[in-house]
Parts: C-alpha cells; structure tokens; sequence
C-alpha cells in the first residue's frame, strides 16, 4: 500500500503540473512556450543558453513531449509490471532534461527519487541481465499491517480535495488542502514569462551623492548579474536569495517584506547578509549608500557572443530602488519604475 501511495504522490506531481499548464498560458497549448522559458526561468544554467538558441520547432517537440509525459504517462504508473516501470524511466529521463536545462533546486531529484521507486527489481534483473531477486517474507506483523492500512485509508481520505482541484477549470497551483500540508496539489509554470527583468544591486562610499557618484555593482551566487558570466550549475542546492530576486523582478510586493533586512546586511557588511552574495565589493568599508537599478536581460545570439564574448545582454530600465543609507531602512518604498 505504501508503494501505491508514492506512485500515488508521483501521479500527482506529473499529472497537476501537467494540467496546470494546458489550463494556463496560451503557449503551452501552441506549443511556443519554450521559445521563452529557457531564457525566462528563474535561475538558467551552464546549458540554458545552448538550450534557448535551439531552432523553434525542436523547442516545439519539447512541449509536445512534456505534455505526452505530464498527461499521460502518470497513468502507466498504475498500470502491471513492465509497463509501470517503464512509464517510471520515462519521467526520470524528462526531469533529467530539466536538470540539464536549468537549475530547479531540489525538485527535480526528488521526482526522480519517486520515480525510481516504481522500477522493480525484476524488471531491472530482465534489462540488465542481472541475477533475479530473491523472494522477500510475504508476511508482515499484526500492527504494522494495521498502521499501513490506517495511514492508507487516512491518505485516501484526504485526497479527495486534492483530486477535486485537479479536477477543476479553476485548478491552484502548488496548494494544500489540511493543516499537515499530508496529500497536496502540485503544479508549475501555468504561466510563462516573455521578458527576463533583473534587479541589480549597486554601492557606493561617498557621503554625499552627486551626479558623478561611482556606483559597484553587487554580484549574486547564481541569477544573472554580469553580461560575461556563463550561469552556474546549482541545482540541487537551492539559493533562496537568488530565488527571491527572480520573484522581486516580477513584482516589487515580493521583496517588501525583505528588502529592508537585506540593504541593512549590505550597510553594515553583515556576515550572514553578505555569505548569501558572490563576493563583497565593500569588504574593507561597508557603503555609505545602496540602491537598486532594473535591467532587462535577453540571452545573446550566437553572432553576439562570438563578438562580444558575452552570455547575456542588458538594457536599463529604471530605478527599482532609490538611494538608501543606513538611517532609511526602516522606511524603504519599493515602487519600481
């Protein structure tokens, strides 16, 4: 029962962000998606670039394939023997295309880690012409065969409002329905960007602010930042700053809550603040000022980077965040241009 429910929980994961998708933007349905999204998504990898530059109708068989593998391949995991393993290999091998396309944190090893669950050995015996399994005990003790079958019927239970969401025009995407978060909805990217904005940050020392104040820029671990820098392979760790800047492009609402703590990290040269950075520009004397530009960012054509050796171009946009020194932060407005 426990192995149905991990298929159970696999099923979900596939078959909502699947949905999610043919529900949501028009260019998942016109298959033109991945003309954007290679370039777009949160935080792009060594491959990114490479990927986003292939010709469109290959980005068209792409979409294809993933809505073949999120709609309907999760129903062969329920399927017999060979057949559920073979739905399995197929969920792995498109979550490993997504590892080499981008850096989706943790995500996608933890769907392979379900995936792989459903492989059983007698199948990997037959492919792998490796000695058969040996028969495992066929009988379990009383109580655990009752808590297996009270967390079952508890799993069950709870999945009906999940099952209903799925289920609806209306469907939320990554939602959970108990107080326990147990049986959830899964589901990403209904909607996918057309533009890439990145929020830069940039220092100075001088005490006053004049028309020719110097400005350094910071640099961050893994979102784009500096045109000439190929993006890094950090999946799986996951770099929640970085995150959370792709989330404050979007909208300055996201980084209210935060944007206070992270410019006083800077003001002071804050240990912790400053670890979540690439490197300190200000290491010897923390700057006196702060502030925030918003560029849009495209991935360069080929003829781009043989000329300019640069991976990414910039254009400004605005002020995302004006000047603050160490007496403003409590009182920061984040309007964006």
């Amino acid at each position: 029962m426990v192995i149905w429910l991990t298929r159970w929980l696999l099923f979900r994961v596939e078959f909502g962000a699947g949905l999610i998708k043919l529900r949501g933007d028009r260019c998942w349905r016109n298959l033109t998606c991945l003309d954007y999204h290679h370039e777009t998504q949160p935080m792009p990898g060594p491959l990114s670039w490479f990927f986003h530059r292939m010709p469109k109708p290959l980005h068209r068989v792409e979409v294809a394939g993933n809505h073949v593998v999120q709609l309907v391949v999760p129903f062969g995991l329920f399927a017999p023997q060979p057949v559920a393993s073979t739905a399995a290999a197929i969920i792995v091998v498109s979550q490993l295309w997504l590892v080499l396309s981008g850096n989706f944190s943790w995500l996608n090893w933890l769907t392979i880690v379900l995936a792989a669950g459903v492989v059983d050995t007698s199948t990997v015996s037959t492919v792998f012409g490796a000695a058969p399994p040996v028969g495992a005990a066929t009988t379990v003790p009383t109580w655990f065969g009752v808590l297996v079958i009270a967390v079952s019927t508890l799993i069950l239970v709870l999945s009906w409002r999940p099952v209903r969401n799925l289920m609806s025009p209306h469907q939320r995407m990554n939602s959970t329905f108990d107080v326990f978060h147990l049986v959830n909805s899964y589901g990403a990217f209904g909607t996918v960007g057309r533009t890439r904005r990145e929020v830069v940050f940039e220092g100075t020392t001088d005490a006053h602010l004049r028309a020719d104040t110097h400005w350094t820029e910071y640099a961050f671990k893994g979102k784009p930042g500096d045109v000439r820098r190929l993006p890094r392979q950090w999946s799986p760790y996951h770099l929640r700053l970085d995150w959370l800047m792709w989330f404050a492009a979007l909208s300055p609402s996201y980084a209210r809550p935060w944007i206070g703590r992270l410019c006083e990290g800077m003001l002071t040269n804050d240990p912790a603040i400053m670890a979540l950075l690439r490197d300190n520009p200000f290491a010897d004397d923390p700057p006196q000022f702060v502030r925030a530009l918003l560029y849009d960012y495209r991935f360069t054509t080929m003829r781009e980077l043989l000329a300019e050796r640069a991976w990414w171009h910039r254009e400004p946009i605005g002020v995302y965040l004006q000047p603050v020194g160490l007496g403003d932060v409590r009182h920061i407005r984040v309007a964006g241009p």
